[in-house]
Parts: C-alpha cells; structure tokens; sequence
C-alpha cells in the first residue's frame, strides 16, 4: 500500500495492517489511545491511533478528534496535522518528525494561536458530539452567555462525576457552584474563539524545524482563555513568556486577563478528578483557593 492508494482506500487499512502488510511501530501516545508509526511501501510514514481495548472506543471517539483537527485546520492559523484516514477504530494523521522547541518557533506558534482563536466559531460547543480524555464532552452548540455556558456544560457536569467516583467531597462541590454562580464577573463577553480546547503542553507537539503543532484537540467554540491558561499546566509550555508575547502582538488578551486564568485551567483538573481520581483533588483546590472560593 502506498500514500495514493491508501488516499483512495483507506476503508482497506485495517485489512492491511492485521496481515501485516503496513510496517507498524509503536510510538508514545498518551494514556487513552495506542499509537504507532505505519511506513508505507513508497517509504510515507503517518500516525495512526487506535483503541487499547477489545471492546473498543466509545461511539464517536475517533469521529470527533477528526472533526476537530479538520475545523483547526481549516482556519489555516496554527499548524495542525492532516487526517488521512478517519475510521470508526481508527485515526491516521500526517507524520510530524518531533524536534525540539527553539525561540523563534514559539513565538510563531503564539501567532498562530492568536489567529486560531480570532478566527472565531459559529457558537459555544461545536457542532459535533464532542469528548475530552475517554469522556463525552457536551457540545450542544449555544449562543451563551460564555459564563452560564461554561458552567453548565464544563465545569459542573465533570465536578459531578469526581463527586460520584469519590475524588471531590460535597465540601468542594459547594464551591464549585459558588464559581459558577458568579462565573459572569470572569466574562469579558467575547464572541465564541476557535479552541483546541485542551492545550496543556503535551499536546503542542514540536517538530523538527522547531515549529509547534496543536495535536490531541478537544476542539469546540469558547473563551480563548481557556486555551491561554492550559499552557501554564505541569511545568508549563517551552518558552511560555514568548509564546504569549507573540500573541498579544496579534490578538492582545482582555484587561484582568490573569486573574481569571484559574477558573479555565478548573475544567482541565476537573476532568482529571473524573477520570483519574482523588489523587487530582489538590489540584483542584489548588484553582478554587487561587479564586478565593
């Protein structure tokens, strides 16, 4: 199989890789999917994504990481990989050749996010049923408010299941509602930005030249902060201080911008509460204390 073929067949690919007819190589991919490195006949190698697990991936998993990719790129901002195949068990991508991050990459990647964002979205959510780690994410498109849409739609439904799976105690739900309730002071009533919409530092992956590609998106329509304070998450991004310098020259952030970064950066420890238990509790607490909840 080659690259025109596999571009006319991808239905094939499956087939092809269970007898072995596509170099398969395991690469590092994240704690949800396995990842490998296929290498076609004509020496194209891609990315591939697959579900770990017999029974499966959830309905839509794969469809929506596909539409997000597809909606990023389409704003011709950022760089992001192009989907080659997009299958209901599997997801193939360009191959990026991983590098390191120098300066002048960062400072373009803090353009091109600037752009991503200012390119905007139809709504709040996405017109896709959408997901973030193994978890649906509710991506019901709304018209907001921002503040009552990021209440009801991220921030609560993912403190419930930590509630439920024993990682928060009802102590910490009440100041999760007590933040929601008085989410309109944290507005700065923007229209919807483009989001990748879980862009901690993993998932900007850094090719060879240096330059920083979105990967891994929980894409949908939202407040572009949200996207600005995941890059400050475990360690931070390389060359953060250049990166959002770049994108102030392009889109400069709202007054107070700062201080609302925890009750964005909430919605990612929330979802690590959800999925992955107590252990994240702190974190959590951590964002509610920063607010003075």
């Amino acid at each position: 199989m080659d690259f025109a073929f596999l571009r006319q067949h991808p239905h094939l690919l499956p087939s092809f890789l269970t007898h072995q007819r596509i170099r398969e190589t395991p690469v590092g991919g994240g704690s949800i999917s396995s990842a490998s490195r296929l290498t076609l006949d004509d020496g194209t190698s891609l990315f591939a994504k697959s579900w770990p697990h017999p029974e499966g991936p959830p309905p839509g998993f794969f469809a929506a990481e596909a539409a997000g990719l597809r909606w990023l790129r389409e704003a011709a901002a950022a760089p992001v990989p192009e989907v080659i195949a997009d299958l209901p068990n599997l997801l193939v991508l360009e191959w990026i050749e991983p590098g390191e991050a120098t300066e002048a990459g960062a400072l373009e990647f803090g353009r091109g996010l600037a752009r991503l964002h200012a390119a905007g979205a139809d709504a709040f959510g996405a017109p896709w049923p959408g997901y973030i780690g193994s978890l649906p994410m509710d991506n019901t498109p709304s018209s907001g408010p921002w503040s009552s849409w990021y209440a009801e739609r991220r921030l609560l439904p993912y403190a419930v299941l930590s509630r439920e799976n024993g990682a928060l105690y009802r102590a910490d739900i009440d100041r999760i509602e007590r933040l929601a309730a008085q989410l309109g002071d944290f507005d700065p009533g923007e229209p919807p930005a483009r989001l990748h919409g879980d862009l901690w530092p993993g998932n900007v992956l850094w090719d060879e030249t240096g330059r920083g590609w979105l990967v891994d998106p929980a894409a949908h329509g939202g407040n572009r902060l949200t996207d600005v304070a995941c890059l400050g998450l475990f360690g931070g991004l390389a060359y953060q201080a250049a990166v959002l310098d770049a994108y102030q020259e392009v889109f400069p952030l709202p007054s107070g911008w700062r201080g609302t970064l925890p009750c964005h950066r909430l919605f990612l420890m929330l979802v690590h509460t959800a999925l992955f238990g107590g252990g994240y509790r702190s974190a959590v607490l951590a964002e509610l204390d920063a607010l003075g909840l």
